[in-house]
C-alpha cells in the first residue's frame, strides 16, 4: 500500500505564523507537525510515501526529510501549484499509485492516537472500495458528518445545520485506485475547490464507503487552540531515534 500526505494550504487559521512557514513543519512537541503523519505510515507497514504540498514549502521539507531513509521510509514529492482542495491536491498522486493499488491518504494537520496498522492489513484483503475514520466531536456542525447505515456510510453531509449523528469524518482515509477515476468526475464546489467529501459520497453511492470509529484522540491542528492542545498531548512523544534508523555517519554524540 502506498500513503499520501497532503501538506498544503495556506494556514490561514494559524497566522501570522504560518505567513513564514507552512503549517505542517510548526513544531509540535518535539518535532515538526509533518513527522506525526509520516510515523503512523511508517508503523502501519507503509513505507513508500509521497508527500504533497505547495511551491513555496517544498524546499523546507526536502531538506528537513530528505529522501526519508533517515525516517524508515522512501519519500517522493510532488508541487500542488495553487489551493484546488484536497480532491485536486490527490489527484497528483495518480501516478504514484498504480492501478490495484491501495492508499492511506492523510491530512498533515490530523494528529491522534490510533494505530493504523490493523485497518490498514484489512482494508488491504479487501477487493475494492474506500474507508474512512469517524470521531466523535462536540460539536458536528463543523465538519462534514456521516449518516451511516449498518457497517456502511449512505452519504456525508458536508457542516450540515442538524447533524444526523455526533460523529465528523477525519483526515484519514484508505482508497483503491479508482479513486483517481472519481476525482475526473468531480465538479468545483461553490467555492471552487475540488472536494474530498463529493469523492467520498460517490463511494457512498456505490455502496463502497465504510468506516472505522476512532477511539483515541484525535485533533485538527489547524487553529491555535488546537495546536496548543497537539502539542501538549505530543510532548512527551518517544525521541525519533527510537522509531526509525539512525542515520550514521555525521550524528551528533
Amino acid at each position: 500500500m502506498k500513503g499520501v500526505i497532503l501538506a498544503g494550504g495556506t494556514g490561514t487559521r494559524l497566522r501570522p505564523l504560518t505567513k513564514m512557514i507552512n503549517k505542517h513543519l510548526l513544531p509540535v512537541g518535539k518535532y515538526p507537525m509533518i513527522y506525526y503523519g509520516i510515523e503512523k505510515l511508517r508503523a502501519a507497514g507503509i513505507t513508500d510515501i509521497l508527500l504533497i504540498t505547495g511551491k513555496h514549502s517544498v524546499s523546507l521539507y526536502t531538506e528537513f526529510l530528505g529522501s526519508g531513509k533517515e525516517w524508515g521510509v522512501n519519500i517522493s514529492y510532488k508541487i500542488q501549484e495553487e489551493a484546488g482542495g484536497i480532491a485536486d491536491a490527490l489527484e497528483l498522486a495518480h501516478n504514484f499509485v498504480h492501478p490495484g493499488e491501495k492508499l492511506l491518504v492523510l491530512l498533515g494537520d490530523n494528529l491522534f492516537e490510533d494505530s493504523l496498522a490493523g485497518y490498514v492489513k484489512q482494508f488491504e484483503a479487501q477487493p475494492e472500495g474506500a474507508k474512512v475514520f469517524l470521531k466523535e466531536v462536540e460539536d458536528a456542525r463543523r465538519y462534514g458528518v456521516p449518516v451511516m447505515e449498518g457497517d456502511l456510510i449512505k452519504r456525508i453531509e458536508e457542516k450540515p445545520e442538524h447533524p444526523q449523528s455526533s460523529y465528523c469524518v477525519t483526515g484519514i482515509y484508505l482508497y483503491d485506485s479508482t479513486v483517481f477515476d472519481l476525482i475526473k468526475t468531480v465538479e468545483p464546489s461553490a467555492r471552487g475547490e475540488m472536494e474530498i467529501t463529493d469523492v467520498n459520497n460517490l463511494y457512498a453511492s456505490q455502496g463502497k464507503l465504510s468506516y472505522h470509529l476512532l477511539t483515541g484522540w484525535w485533533i485538527d491542528a489547524g487553529t491555535f487552540p488546537s495546536w496548543f492542545e497537539a502539542s501538549d498531548k505530543l510532548r512527551e512523544y518517544p525521541n525519533v531515534e527510537a522509531a526509525a534508523p539512525k542515520s550514521g555517519a555525521g550524528d551528533d554524540k
